[in-house]
């Protein structure tokens, strides 16, 4: 999508509400003439008249002077709207009829039909918020938990954008003088305090090697864990994966190998998705079908974040589930042990279980092994204290929580300028390759907030955006 000024001159017009039936629906324009536009068609009073931030009850006429619909018409003019520009949103009945008619009337007035995220980009290009801050409003609107709407809220009020931009400023002053110094290389002077220098790049360094760090929480707020629930036939997964959802979601059966695909839900504990993943039986499969869906298993498995290893305490030796651990975990994905069917033989402990694992090179903390009853709910709300608890092993509080991948890029980018850069200090390197360093460093910072754009930039990461916003 290309963005050019001529489209910035014209005045755009969307349904800023979702399409289909409702009691309500939202036209929004943005432009220049967006509410002369509106005023052309509206039977009430003069609008370009009435003060910003009123609303206006009246009808809306087409050309024939008929009557589409009565609506309330939001003023907002330039430069106090979410475009800067002249904004004006009408409230009509949410039939797709009338939605339609008023779209066709707006853009026979003058205006054209928005593209996807159109409005947002306009703020972003007048100055009402940085890139970083207009990503994030595409992020709440798709935030489906707590902690994203926490999360994409936080970033669209200003978040760590604050700090890489006063971050930007100072290497830019630093800049400044080096690109001085440079100007006077025959007096052999130095403008820029070189220790000075140093300590604000490893303060930066610390910056962004935090927000770098809290990326794998933030994609895992962001978009949920996925979290398989693996183990041998009749171990009691799917009565597991019901019993965490509190529903009949899974077919539940005494005969082996009833699970022969994935069957897959969302639970939310203290405001994260996890994608509770209950998988086929991990055996020697007794048919093609089988086959395939122990293969799955097994894949599901290499791409989880998070897996339950459910074991039948009663048909499961100790040896049997350190065999299992061994073959299936090959990597450091964490892994709660999850013992079922514990009111069958409450006398099992942990510790049946920690000498076998040991014995392969296995070990096993206390508050990753979990007794619990499934079919009878014992000790649900407790592994789903624990599931939480290992996945997300830090502060989720923090402000600076990153969760756009476009973001990550652009900082390990300058994290390597910034290392370039104490590296070049360390050696007496000389001004104009210090100076070539810091400027790297400031176009990847940039990217992030966006002093630093293109045009196919801003069409790649607008065009993602619903129509409307």
């Amino acid at each position: 999508m290309n963005y050019t000024r001529h489209n910035l001159d014209d005045t755009i017009v969307a349904l800023a509400t979702p399409n289909g039936m409702g009691a309500i629906a939202i036209i929004r324009l943005s432009g220049k003439t967006a509410i002369s536009i509106v005023n052309q068609t509206f039977k009430g009073k003069d609008l370009t008249q009435q003060p910003s931030h009123t609303i206006h009850f009246g009808f809306i006429l087409n050309e024939s002077g008929e009557v589409l619909d009565e609506v309330l018409v939001s003023l907002f003019f330039a430069p106090k709207s979410y475009t800067k520009e002249n904004v004006a949103e009408v409230s009509c009945h949410g039939s797709p009829y009338i939605t339609a008619q008023l779209l066709q009337l707006f853009i026979r007035k003058g205006a054209r039909l928005a593209q996807p995220g159109e409005f947002t980009m306009r703020a972003f290009l007048h100055g009402q918020m940085d890139l970083s801050q207009a990503e994030a409003v595409a992020d709440l609107i798709a935030s489906d938990t707590q902690r994203a709407h926490a999360i994409a809220l936080q970033q669209m009020r200003g978040g760590f954008s604050k700090d890489i931009a006063t971050l930007r400023q100072q290497l830019i002053d630093f800049a400044s003088l080096i690109e001085l110094e440079l100007d006077f290389s025959e007096e052999d002077v130095e403008f820029a305090d070189r220790t000075a220098l140093k300590n604000l790049v490893t303060s930066a360094q610390q910056l962004v090697n935090s927000l770098i760090q809290s990326f794998q929480l933030g994609n895992a707020i962001k978009n949920g864990i996925n979290t398989v629930i693996a183990g041998r036939p009749n171990a009691g997964k799917s009565t597991l994966l019901n019993a965490l959802l509190n529903e009949e979601r899974a077919i539940v059966s005494p005969i082996a190998g009833t699970t022969r695909d994935t069957v897959e839900e969302v639970l939310q504990i203290n405001g994260i998705a996890f994608r509770l993943i209950d998988t086929a039986g991990i055996r020697a499969a007794q048919d093609q079908i089988e086959a395939i869906g122990v293969a799955k298993t097994m894949q599901k498995i290499e791409q989880s974040a998070m897996v339950l290893y459910v074991f039948d305490i009663i048909q499961t030796s100790p040896a049997d589930v350190a065999s299992d651990i061994q073959q299936l975990f090959h990597n450091h994905t964490p892994f709660l042990l999850v013992a079922n069917k514990m009111d069958l033989n409450p006398y099992t402990k942990m510790n049946h279980y920690t000498s076998s694992l040991a014995a392969v090179g296995l070990t096993i903390s206390p508050q990753n092994f979990i007794p619990v009853a499934a079919a009878h709910q014992m000790n649900i709300e407790w592994l789903k204290s624990c599931i939480y608890q290992t996945a997300i092993q830090q502060d989720i509080s923090s402000d600076t929580i990153l969760t756009n991948t476009r973001h990550v890029e652009a900082l390990q980018k300058a994290a390597e300028s910034l290392t370039a850069i104490t590296q070049g200090l360390n050696t007496g390197i000389s001004s104009d390759f210090i100076a070539m360093d810091i400027r790297q460093a400031l176009h990847h910072l940039g990217t992030v907030t966006g002093e630093v754009s293109t045009d196919d930039l801003l069409g790649n990461i607008f065009s993602r955006f619903c129509i409307g916003k």
